[in-house]
């Protein structure tokens, strides 16, 4: 497996990806969850402002996840708020289904974090939601610790993790 950035040929293949392992985390009539798969599928809109990492194997896009270095994705969430001093953050971190269990996510992780020490980053942040149990307990075993949550309007919670690098 290689762990790598992307290239606009494998956009397409990593949105779908990533989509697709978000896939099981909505529930029927979750019309806003359904927006948001729109949204992890767009990786070539937010390529330009992003770092969009890859695990290949054999060809096969497995995983992806959204680097935010200096720019931010595009979208309500984080539109208008900028990173803060040293500061990386990780978004849209997907493993097809397919090819859980072996590792890929970790992988993911490990060229992000090598990747934002090399940019001179001194932290990562990272939000999940309380449906991705499986990836809590992996931030909680990479190193993550959990600062405070964002609780939005209408009740729905992004738990926040945070590793100093």
């Amino acid at each position: 497996m290689e762990v790598r950035e992307a290239v606009p040929e494998e956009y397409a293949e990593a949105g779908r990806v990533t989509a697709e392992a978000y896939r099981e985390f909505i529930r029927p009539g979750e019309e806003d969850w359904e927006r948001y798969l729109l949204r992890i599928a767009d990786v070539a809109a937010r390529a330009g402002d992003t770092t969009i990492m890859v695990a290949v194997e054999d060809g096969r896009v497995l995983g992806s996840l959204t680097l935010e270095l200096e720019g931010r994705v595009r979208d309500g969430d984080h539109e208008h708020r900028p990173l803060d001093p040293g500061e990386a953050h990780i978004r849209m971190l997907g493993v097809d289904p397919t090819a859980r269990a072996r590792g890929v996510a970790r992988a993911l992780m490990a060229a992000s974090e090598a990747k934002a020490r090399a940019a001179g980053k001194t932290f990562l942040t990272l939000h999940t939601t309380l449906r991705m149990e499986a990836a809590q307990a992996m931030y909680d075993g990479l190193g993550y610790h959990r600062s405070e949550d964002r609780v939005f309007p209408d009740g729905f919670v992004l738990l926040s993790y945070r590793k100093e690098l």
